[in-house]
C-alpha cells in the first residue's frame, strides 16, 4: 500500500509549490437559501444562530489549518468540515420541517466544496458490486486516499484556475485507476470501471 501513496505523494509534490496568497474562499450564502423558502420569524432566528455558529467553527478550523503555513492538512481540514455539515443538519432539523429540511440539505450539498474523491457511498458500491475481495479493496482505499492527498497537495498551484484544477484533477485519476487496476482481476477492474464511470472532476461555481 505504500507504494501506491509513495507515487501520487510524488507526483503531487512534483507540482511547483506556488503560493496561493491568503487563499480566500467562498463560504456558503445561507440568506440566498432564505430566498428559496418561506421561514416563520422564529424559524428564521434559530435558522441564523446555527449557521452562525457552524460557519464560525469551519472559519476556526480553516484558520487553524492555515496557520501551519505550507504543512496545511486540507484532507484533514476536509474531514473535519464534512463533520460539521453533518452536525448541522441534525441541529437544523430541528427547526425546519421535512419539506424545508430537504431544501436545505440539497442546498448545502451543491453549495459545498467536496473532498475530491470517491465518498463512502461509492467505495461501498464499488466493493459490494465488483465484489472485491478484502485485499483488493485495501489497495482501492489506498489509492483513493492518495488521489486526494495528491490533488490537495497540488492546490496552490491549481487554485482559482478550474482548467489546471481539472487537468491535475484527470492526471491524478488516471493515476488512481492503474493503481486499481493493477491490483483487481480484470472481471473486478471492468466491473469497478462501469460503477465510476460518471465521476468526473466538478469546478467551482
Amino acid at each position: 500500500m505504500k507504494s501506491i501513496k509513495t507515487v501520487f505523494l510524488a507526483l503531487a509534490l512534483g507540482a511547483a509549490a506556488v503560493s496561493c496568497s491568503g487563499d480566500k474562499k467562498k463560504g456558503i450564502d445561507y440568506n440566498q437559501f432564505k430566498t428559496e423558502v418561506k421561514l416563520t420569524a422564529e424559524q428564521e432566528k434559530n435558522f441564523n444562530e446555527i449557521t452562525a455558529k457552524y460557519q464560525q467553527l469551519q472559519e476556526q478550523n480553516f484558520q487553524a489549518a492555515k496557520a501551519q503555513g505550507g504543512n496545511m492538512d486540507r484532507v484533514a481540514l476536509g474531514i473535519k468540515n464534512e463533520e460539521l455539515r453533518a452536525q448541522q443538519s441534525i441541529e437544523m432539523a430541528t427547526v425546519l420541517d421535512g419539506p424545508q429540511m430537504e431544501k436545505f440539505n440539497k442546498f448545502v450539498d451543491e453549495n459545498s466544496r467536496k473532498r475530491p474523491r470517491y465518498d463512502n457511498v461509492l467505495l461501498e458500491r464499488i466493493k459490494t458490486e465488483a465484489q472485491l475481495s478484502e485485499d483488493e479493496f485495501k489497495v482501492v482505499n489506498a489509492a483513493n486516499d492518495a488521489f486526494e492527498k495528491a490533488f490537495n497537495d497540488a492546490h496552490d498551484v491549481y487554485h482559482g484556475n478550474n482548467n489546471l484544477a481539472k487537468e491535475y484533477w484527470e492526471k491524478f485519476d488516471t493515476q488512481r485507476k492503474d493503481a486499481i487496476k493493477k491490483a483487481l482481476s480484470p472481471e473486478h477492474y471492468t466491473k469497478f470501471e462501469e460503477i465510476v464511470k460518471e465521476v468526473q472532476f466538478k469546478g467551482r461555481k
